[in-house]
């Protein structure tokens, strides 16, 4: 039976994500990327492809037709931009065909209808004018799960390289936040939620788990902070006691040199810029962002909209390119049931 096509979101209409689905199409043979489904205005996609001067051929579709149309045209299925477009220039009034892509794009994969959701980058302080409430895209989709599926679920943030694959516990809050935030339940269920998708969606028959302290040197035995001790060595302690192959606290400055990842299969980091710093030094253009603890499988660039670069010519799709793949390749292998 023929995968389904993977649900591409359009991201925020005047970022970089029109740039890069574009270019992504046009290396979709020499790549043999999987067939994808752009969510979004073909208006704005057009005249983006005019003003970079590529000549790419786009035909209205769904899911039951985009496959068979991939290899000759990039697959459109209309959601209105709902304002003019200018590359490089956000507005608020596009904040509803950017939130209406991502629903559609959840809606597709958990019927079924598509493979996988993969989503261009948004602009958050955008759709925070228009009253979006999520801090961003990984709560939102976690959201949209929980009302398909009637039960709340915890959305894990993987970032995933060639030379690392890190996961904060914490995500989108504020540094000072994080203590208050960081509790021994919280690591347990990001660990377990991690060793599961790693084992069943990734293949990894027994996943490493490197878990970071909060502190400097871990806490250097509780002259530099009590978390690591009162907070994260009970959660490691019960991991291993359920058979998990996790180890720590382990000092954060000295995980992510060579010989330490090689050690491990994914690093567990305490918050957010503790597992995107060395994430995104370690592989900026091909890492991908990939939502663990969903009921379908979701995949993104590891940047953001790049508004700068919009219409440009200058931004890279490697990242997108490198989430089309994972999100094929995860929804070709996974044995999870959605």
């Amino acid at each position: 039976m023929t995968m389904p096509p993977l649900a591409l979101t359009q991201g925020d209409p005047a970022g970089v994500g029109p740039d890069i689905t574009l270019a992504a199409w046009e290396n979709r043979a020499v790549l043999n990327l999987p067939p994808f489904l752009y969510l979004g205005d073909p208006d704005v996609l057009a005249a983006r492809a005019k003003t970079l001067g590529r000549d790419v051929p786009l035909r209205e579709a769904d899911p039951a037709s985009a496959a068979a149309i991939f290899a000759n045209a990039l697959p459109v299925l209309p959601i209105a931009a709902g304002a003019t477009v200018t590359p490089g220039q956000p507005d608020s009034k596009t904040a509803r065909g950017t939130i209406a892509a991502i629903e559609m794009a959840v809606a597709l994969t958990i019927s079924g209808q598509a493979a996988a959701v993969v989503t261009n980058p948004i602009a958050k302080a955008v759709l925070y004018e228009a009253g979006f409430a999520f801090p961003g895209h990984t709560e939102f989709l976690a959201d949209l799960a929980t009302r398909a599926i009637g039960k709340p679920l915890l959305p894990v943030m993987l970032l995933a390289g060639p030379k690392l694959r890190a996961v904060p516990v914490t995500i989108h809050i504020a540094l000072s936040a994080v203590p208050a935030a960081l509790t021994t339940e919280l690591i347990l269920d990001t660990c377990r939620i991690t060793h599961a998708d790693l084992r069943d969606r990734f293949g990894i028959a027994a996943p490493r788990l490197a878990v970071s302290g909060l502190n400097p040197h871990a806490g250097e035995n509780g002259t530099m902070g009590r978390e690591d001790d009162a907070v994260i060595r009970p959660a490691v302690e019960v991991l291993r006691a359920e058979g998990i192959d996790a180890r720590g606290p382990l000092p954060a400055d000295t995980m992510f040199h060579d010989a330490a990842r090689a050690t491990y299969d994914v690093a567990i980091c305490m918050y957010h810029d503790q597992a995107l710093i060395p994430a995104k030094a370690l592989g900026f253009d091909d890492s991908v962002n990939a939502t663990l603890g969903l009921p379908f499988i979701r995949t993104s660039p590891d940047h953001g909209t790049a508004f700068s670069l919009a219409g440009t010519g200058a931004a890279k799709a490697d990242s997108l390119i490198a989430a089309l793949r994972l999100a094929g390749e995860l929804a070709a292998t996974s044995k999870k049931e959605g």
